[in-house]
């Protein structure tokens, strides 16, 4: 190679280097003048990140831009700190945050009004459709868990319309003392309530459903009295000072005597000051702080896990717990699948002091559950199978809960899952069922063009509960002794088969048969919907139509 052809490589190859030359921060990190150990330094909104040696130093490098940056740090039981425009060297200073809990703070509305801005004002960006963190809480069940219409109605024993059931009558043994006794038949019934079998207390049920009221009296709250910030549900402020959660250390699970707050270490700040803690370790200047619970499954665990009367009553997260899917390096957390990015490269407005970031970063507050039909419709796979056979259709069902990291249907006993299974031939005309399940009583008896199911070909899954005294089942009432009569839900990457066969003409060349399987999520028993006047609507998750032959 000529000399002149060397240097002119050279002079390329040094242009490109310098075109992608990096700079490095160095700094300390101090609290009080002493140095911090293995604190978590960042350019602010970025991946770029290190941690402080044992003298509380560190280097940054990579830093691609020529302008000043922000430089964070954020250790465990402070604030999190920042140097703003930082270009070669950074001197933060850490704050301590309490670790005490203030009873006397006065939660925060997340609403904006005309004294404060509030989570409405810096959450929502109406020219942006990405950044609705605001919007998509406000619209969330858990926003509305104070106000739930149903909700109010199981508590008070009412209908939609207001009308209260008689209150429970009782008779008397000389073995068991007072007992509960059925509905009186002859007299107009509205549906069970908390209200119509203990009228004298409040119960727990505040304890997750108005958990900013109930913090500092769980046991002495009726949810249908809170005012103010109360009546906002699970609302900002509550989740975002939610610093532990206390767990039992054999099970893992919430001690059955400690539902919701009960379960939940808050920390309130002290008047004239604030807490926030959130999943990012960068958000500053301000009184926020970095919590990874916030990314965990056990933040959910104390309000979905539920004991009455020593019957666990609904256990998603223990669900979870049990399943592959809380294995840390292959599983998935409650976060990932009901709070996932969607899109917003920001969480505030710029205004506010909103930064963009990687999307990846920034949850979805909308929070999907079992009134959300998308979610519902890739929670699991349905396959089906079918031929004609010696004058007989053969349809196998099998349902694979290989989406949901928990049972399918999970939570509240009221839920579950029917499958419809029917063949039809060509003239329309019901095929005769003469082997297979049927969907079970609590399908609902009576017109299946309303929605009553009970005795057609198919199946059920539930979790399905007696009361003790009054055996009542199905049964909402689980705040009376119960014990669970069955429980057929398919469990996370467990599967479930069903066999159908059905009468047809032998003359298999000229006999066409339509076969149609529909599973169908219903949120509640249709007798008690129909008590109550609730009126949601069943949600269809799969559907399958095959012509034969």
């Amino acid at each position: 190679m000529s000399p002149l052809k060397h240097i002119s490589l050279l002079c390329i190859f040094f242009l490109l280097t310098s075109c992608t030359a990096t700079n490095s921060i160095t700094g300390q990190v101090l609290v009080e003048g002493n140095p911090v150990e293995n604190a978590v330094v960042r350019v602010q909104s970025t991946k770029n990140h290190t941690r402080t040696d044992a003298n509380g130093k560190f280097t940054l490098r990579g830093i691609e831009s020529e302008n000043p940056v922000n430089i964070t740090a954020w250790a465990e039981g402070y604030f999190i700190g920042v140097a703003q425009d930082v270009t070669d060297n950074a001197e933060i200073h850490l704050e301590a945050h309490s670790t005490e809990d203030n009873p006397n703070y006065e939660w925060v509305s997340a609403f904006a009004t005309e004294r404060q801005d509030n989570c409405q004002k810096c959450h929502t960006d109406p020219a942006d459709e990405s950044l609705q963190l605001f919007n998509e809480w406000r619209d969330d069940t858990h926003a509305k868990s104070a106000a739930n219409s149903r909700f109010i109605s199981m508590y008070n024993g009412t209908d939609l319309a207001g009308n209260q059931s008689p209150p429970t009558t009782y008779g008397q043994s000389t073995d068991y003392g007072r007992f509960p006794l059925r509905p009186d038949p002859e007299k107009p019934y509205y549906g069970p309530g908390y209200k119509l079998d203990f009228p004298e207390t409040d119960g727990n049920c505040a304890a997750c459903h108005t958990p900013a009221a109930s913090v500092n009296a769980p046991y002495g709250i009726d949810p249908t009295t809170v005012t103010g910030v109360a009546t906002e549900g699970v609302t900002c402020d509550f989740c975002h000072k939610i610093w532990d959660v206390r767990l039992d250390p054999v099970s893992g699970l919430p001690l059955a005597n400690m539902p919701g707050v009960l379960s939940y270490t808050i920390l309130r700040p002290p008047d004239g000051h604030q807490f926030f803690a959130g999943p990012l370790d960068d958000v500053a200047p301000g009184e926020d702080t970095y919590s990874p619970l916030q990314q965990q499954s056990q933040f959910c665990a104390p309000c979905h896990f539920g004991v009455f009367w020593d019957t666990v009553i609904y256990n998603s997260f223990g669900e979870w717990l049990e399943s592959p899917y809380s294995d840390p390096e292959t599983g998935q957390t409650c976060q990932d699948c009901h709070m996932p990015p969607r899109g917003a490269t920001q969480f505030a407005i710029t205004e506010a002091g909103g930064l963009e970031r990687d999307p990846a970063t920034i949850f979805s507050h909308k929070m999907p559950g079992a009134a959300d039909a998308e979610l519902l419709q890739n929670a699991l796979t349905m396959n089906v199978n079918a031929h004609q056979a010696e004058g007989k259709v053969v349809v196998e069902v099998e349902l694979i809960n290989d989406k949901t990291g928990h049972h399918i249907p999970t939570d509240s006993p009221l839920r579950q899952l029917i499958l419809l299974v029917q063949v039809t031939d060509e003239n329309g005309e019901n095929l005769e069922q003469i082997e297979g399940s049927v969907i079970p009583k609590w399908g609902g008896i009576g017109n299946p063009n309303e929605g009553y199911y009970a005795g057609l070909p198919g199946n059920g899954h539930a979790k399905i509960l007696m009361e003790l005294w009054t055996e009542i089942s199905p049964t909402g009432a689980y705040w009376n002794p119960t014990h669970i009569l069955s429980d057929n839900r398919i469990p996370a990457m467990e599967s479930d088969t069903t066999t159908y066969i059905f009468q047809t003409s032998e003359n298999l060349e000229t006999s066409e048969v339509s076969v149609e399987v529909k599973l169908l999520f219903r949120r509640a028993f249709i007798e008690l919907m129909a008590q109550k006047g609730w009126d949601d609507a069943d949600i269809l998750m799969e559907e399958e139509i095959i012509e034969l032959p």
